[in-house]
């Protein structure tokens, strides 16, 4: 009998990641025989990790921050959505790049579905505003341009980054006929229906970098973290009388989506992130 395909998620830090217990729950869905593990990265030692993890008989892994960037840098061959973003929270092992790695995305189409599907809201013709310009933002960016919202701004404590991922995504998001805009924390607009916290104020136990004022009456607000780190949001989010909704199904999406593009089997999310809940 051979041995388990190796996978793993790979980031700094790492140990309070979810994501080995919902493959777990994948590889018994679905029969697939797989081994998933956490890497602690050093921070100046990502390329190092991944070649190392692929010696070791490492199919695929996540990436998750602050790697995502880096990423793309040690792929073969990116995906379309990973080649927008220029960012990947994905690596598979590519038979068309000669043994190479394939980088991806699913960060965006794991929020969309926990957005529309999750939370039952629309994205389409809404007010969105996303918070961050990192990693995380570049990988959802793209997805909800797809999506088509009336209008998308993005701030950032750095207004230059954010502008640069706007930039970035112009073309796309006239394909769409989606309003783009950028701008610095203290620039964001009022009255958005849908409110994303991609930023590092989750990780770093810091104040929510926006004013209430950003939420319409019975907003979404979403932090793409999950766990005690998501909880200063999500009271912010209630005390200003908007849905709050941490990053827990978006990571579970996100997963699923992973395991397809590793496995060619894609399992249903649902009952995992109910059994995460409970």
């Amino acid at each position: 009998m051979s041995a388990p395909d190796r996978y793993a998620v790979l980031g700094h830090p790492v140990e309070h990641s979810r994501s080995p217990a919902i493959h777990a729950a994948f590889a018994r869905q679905t029969g697939e025989a797989i081994r998933y593990d956490r890497v602690l990265v050093p921070l100046d030692g990502f390329a190092d990790a991944v070649r190392a993890f692929a010696a070791g008989g490492g199919r695929g892994c996540n990436v998750t921050v602050p790697f995502k960037f880096e990423a793309c840098a040690v792929a073969a061959r990116l995906t379309p959505r990973a080649a927008l973003a220029r960012a990947a929270n994905v690596l598979c092992l590519d038979d068309e790049a000669d043994g190479g790695w394939l980088a991806d995305n699913t960060d965006g189409i794991g929020l969309l579905r926990d957005i529309q599907a999750g939370a039952g809201v629309p994205v389409a013709g809404q007010r969105v505003l996303l918070i961050g310009a990192g990693g995380a933002a570049a990988g959802v960016l793209g997805p909800l341009i797809e999506a088509r919202p009336a209008r998308l701004q993005v701030v950032n404590r750095s207004p230059a980054r954010a502008r640069a991922l706007v930039a970035q995504h112009a073309a796309w998001a006239e394909q769409h006929g989606v309003v783009l805009a950028a701008g610095a924390l203290d620039q964001a607009d009022a009255d958005h229906g849908i409110v994303l916290n991609a930023s590092a104020s989750s990780l770093q136990s810091a104040a929510v970098p926006v004013s209430p004022r950003v939420l319409a009456r019975g907003a979404l607000a979403l932090d793409l973290m999950y766990g005690p780190a998501a909880e200063p949001f999500l009271a912010w989010a209630r005390a200003a009388g908007a849905t709050a909704r941490d990053g827990l199904g978006m990571l579970v999406e996100q997963a699923a989506e992973a395991f397809f593009v590793w496995r060619g089997l894609r399992p249903q999310a649902a009952p995992v992130l109910e059994a995460l809940r409970k």
